[in-house]
């Protein structure tokens, strides 16, 4: 079990605001009783999840804690251009497909759950054709181990531009790396604008255009937007630690940082963005952010974060329609990939 009061300890007010498309109010770490451990109730959702399959899907769906191709068997790339295992979202019954969000939910914030929701919605607005299959049915899940509430195991579930890889040893998650991107970044559902990325945005150009004259121009590092460094099939890539780092930001810069990291961090349940939180904070001083392209409110800029314990990525994509309404993500810990800190 583990407490918020490390975040207590760092200092730093953390704006922790709701993600997708919905507005939320922003909160102040205060001192706080101990967050209940939530790995119980993800063992339970998950053999709740298993209880659902017949003998032949539960062969497909599981693969070995020793199985590494599996653990990086994702991408962002749409079905017909990349192969994944396991069980296709579209071949379930709906109690499986319920089943299997009920383990998401428990896993993710509310939050959290919304933004992946809104993202994989969105793949249903982009027609099939040319051998490339879009929408909601082409995901996929896979559980890497023996769901367990002392040995580490992992669920992975993902398709074009959204994969959750969810990590669990003992009373830690982590859920990295994980691709956090949406195309088209807005559309209408239900006579309402979503936007699943649209307060990543707005936190992102908040914190640029608090930055100074010579604060940009050590953050600003290019006039174009760049593609991710950090996507799938990348994860040995060591950090790049340039643009401005927050040992050259004010107090409430740092706090602005903090805000749009904690768009990432509260993906997690409660307990673990806590935790989360805390890991970052102590290492703010040393966690850069940079930008390419406009310092517009256009949106077709890139931006990074990166730190000891963060990577995050926002690259728009020209492919498809305007570039900032294609947007690729990544989120990643350099020391905690796949649970490398909490399995070893």
């Amino acid at each position: 079990m583990r407490t918020r009061s490390a975040l207590i300890a760092a200092g730093v007010t953390l704006a922790l605001v709701a993600g997708g498309a919905t507005a939320g109010a922003s909160y102040a770490a205060t001192p706080a009783a101990a967050v209940a451990d939530t790995t119980p109730a993800i063992v339970a959702a998950t053999n709740a999840f298993l209880a659902t399959l017949t003998t032949a899907q539960k062969t497909s769906v599981q693969f070995a804690w020793t199985n590494t191709t599996q653990k990086k068997r994702w991408s962002n790339l749409p079905q017909g251009l990349y192969t994944r295992a396991g069980l296709m979202w579209g071949n379930l019954t709906t109690a499986q497909q319920n089943a299997w969000l009920a383990v998401m939910q428990v896993t993710l914030s509310p939050e959290g759950y919304t933004r992946v929701r809104q993202e994989w919605a969105a793949d249903d607005q982009l027609a099939s054709g040319g051998g490339l299959q879009y929408g909601q049915q082409y995901y996929w899940i896979a559980l890497i181990g023996t769901p367990s509430a002392t040995t580490p195991w992992q669920w992975q579930w993902g398709g074009h531009h959204v994969t959750v890889n969810a990590t669990v040893s003992g009373s830690s998650v982590a859920l990295y790396p994980s691709f956090i991107g949406a195309q088209p970044a807005s559309y209408t559902s239900s006579g309402a604008t979503v936007k699943p990325l649209g307060d990543i945005w707005t936190s992102a150009y908040a914190l640029l255009s608090s930055l100074t004259t010579a604060q940009k121009s050590a953050a600003v590092l290019g006039s174009t937007y760049i593609d991710l460094l950090y996507g799938p099939g990348q994860d040995s890539r060591a950090p790049a630690f340039e643009g401005i780092p927050g040992s050259s930001l004010t107090a409430a810069q740092k706090t602005a940082l903090l805000t749009l990291i904690s768009k990432y961090g509260n993906l997690a349940n409660a307990e673990d963005a806590a935790s989360r939180l805390t890991e970052i904070s102590a290492t703010l001083d040393q966690t850069y952010f940079a930008w390419y392209g406009p310092t517009t409110n256009a949106g077709n800029a890139y931006f990074r974060v990166t730190g000891p314990r963060v990577i995050i990525e926002y690259s728009p994509q020209a492919m498809g329609g305007t570039a900032a309404n294609h947007i690729h993500g990544i989120y990643r810990d350099p020391q905690n990939d796949y649970g490398a800190a909490i399995t070893g």
